[in-house]
Parts: structure tokens; C-alpha cells; sequence
């Protein structure tokens, strides 16, 4: 379970494709706190470590990436040299600073509107068909692994929408955000609470 709430910005060190692919990942986290079988949230990405080492501000880890992991997540953000945001497990008293966030991607969305407004970046995102339903104004949605308020939804004839968010300077200067571009792709993961309402709406309709 996770916050969106990132901690690090990770760098891919080392792609090995195996069976699995094989991911090393360094990033400013003490390894004496990340164990054997943790889970990590690799922008948005729950993932498991393997091994890892290092030493405090200057470690890394290794995470086996699943051929499902990789489909139904931006196949790009797997390669050597990419940036991810990095967020460890919650632990039990840690502050919910963001929303409950499960590390599992329910689809691929892509920008399309990356502006400057005040020291802000405004951005809006084309999501999916299946995934305009669960998106409203004023909810959580997780982009790349963190927690974002939704200002405002347009939905589209095609049964898409675009719906836009405020980065603030700290964010886009903590996480990968600040640098997004009109084109790219992006994980998202919906409000676990707008699944269960979307559910309970459909069997109502029954």
C-alpha cells in the first residue's frame, strides 16, 4: 500500500532482460531500510526487491519486471537511464499525506497540454474510453506514481476525456512531473474509492 506520496527519484542502472527483465535501480534511500521482498512503487509500479546495496543517499536495488507488468504499463519507462518516482511501502504510523494508492497501473494515458501558468505546470491528460468513468473533478488520481487532485474533466465524443492538473514548483522539482512533455505517456491508477462506487453504480443498473 502506498500514498502517492513520492520520496526519490530513481535512475534505471542496469536493464537486463532475463526471463523476466531484471531492473537496477539507484536512488537517494538508505539501504539498511529497504528490505529483501519489500515492496517499492516505481512510478506507480508496485515491485518487489530482490537485492539491493549501496550505501545511505547512494544505494540501489533490484526489481524483477513481469511481460504483464510491462504490457500494461509505458513500455519506455523501462529502460536504462530512466527517471522514476520512487515511493517505499507505507508502514504502519506513517502519515496518509496523499490518497491509498496500490501500485497496480490501470492504464497508459498521454499528455496532451504541458503549460506554464504562474511558477505552475498545467497539464491535461487523455485517458482511455474505460477509464473516463472512474476520473471526476476534485478526486485523487495517481500519474506516474503520485497523488494529484483533479481540477477539472472534459469529456470527449469519442468516450475519452481530457482531464487537467496543477503541478506545483515542490512537485515538478521532487518528482519526474516537471519535466513532462505534450506526446508522452503516462501510468495511471484510479481512486480505489472510484472503482467501488463505479461497481456498486453498475450492479444498482441491474
Amino acid at each position: 500500500m502506498f500514498t502517492g506520496i513520492v520520496t526519490a527519484i530513481g535512475t534505471i542502472a542496469k536493464a537486463d532482460q532475463r526471463g523476466d527483465l531484471r531492473l537496477r535501480i539507484a536512488a537517494a534511500l538508505d539501504p539498511a531500510r529497504i528490505d529483501i521482498g519489500a515492496s517499492i512503487a516505481c512510478s506507480g509500479v508496485c515491485l518487489t526487491v530482490v537485492d539491493r546495496g549501496g550505501t545511505a543517499g547512494d544505494a540501489w536495488f533490484d526489481v524483477d519486471v513481469s511481460g504483464e507488468t510491462v504490457s500494461r504499463t509505458r513500455a519506455e519507462m523501462w529502460a536504462e537511464g530512466q527517471r522514476l518516482n520512487i515511493e517505499p511501502s507505507l508502514r504502519v504510523g506513517d502519515e496518509l499525506g496523499g490518497h491509498i494508492v496500490t501500485g497496480h497501473v490501470d492504464s497508459v494515458g498521454e499528455v496532451v497540454l504541458a503549460e506554464a501558468t504562474g511558477d505552475s505546470l498545467r497539464i491535461a491528460i487523455r485517458a482511455r474510453a474505460e477509464m473516463a468513468p472512474f476520473i471526476a473533478e476534485k478526486g485523487s488520481i495517481t500519474v506516474e506514481g503520485v497523488s494529484l487532485t483533479v481540477n477539472d474533466v472534459r469529456d470527449r465524443p469519442d468516450g475519452t476525456c481530457d482531464f487537467l492538473l496543477n503541478i506545483i514548483p515542490h512537485t515538478g522539482e521532487v518528482t519526474t512531473l516537471g519535466a513532462l512533455k505534450v506526446g508522452e505517456r503516462v501510468n495511471l491508477e484510479i481512486d480505489v474509492l472510484a472503482r467501488y462506487l463505479k461497481r456498486m453504480q453498475s450492479l444498482a443498473q441491474t
